[in-house]
């Protein structure tokens, strides 16, 4: 299982809606409002870094609101 930060920057105003929309995608664990550069953070998991890149790119990169994404893989060293 791998499991990623999404980092994301959405449309002023928007913060909330498209936190509350990401939260209900399959394999988001928690998606949460921040202060900062960024506006949401979301943890997300999923069985390989193939499916956690068209996780992103098919579900959350879709919501409307957001401008961009950064997705940080968790490393276990």
């Amino acid at each position: 299982m791998v499991q990623a930060y999404i980092l994301i920057q959405t449309e002023v105003g928007k913060a909330t809606s498209v936190a509350e929309s990401i939260a209900k995608i399959t394999g988001v664990i928690t998606a949460e409002d921040v202060t900062g550069p960024y506006d949401v953070i979301v943890r997300a998991e999923a069985e390989s870094i193939d499916e956690l890149g068209r996780l992103v790119v098919a579900n959350v990169q879709q919501v409307e609101g957001i401008t961009r994404t950064l997705t940080c893989p968790v490393v276990r060293l």
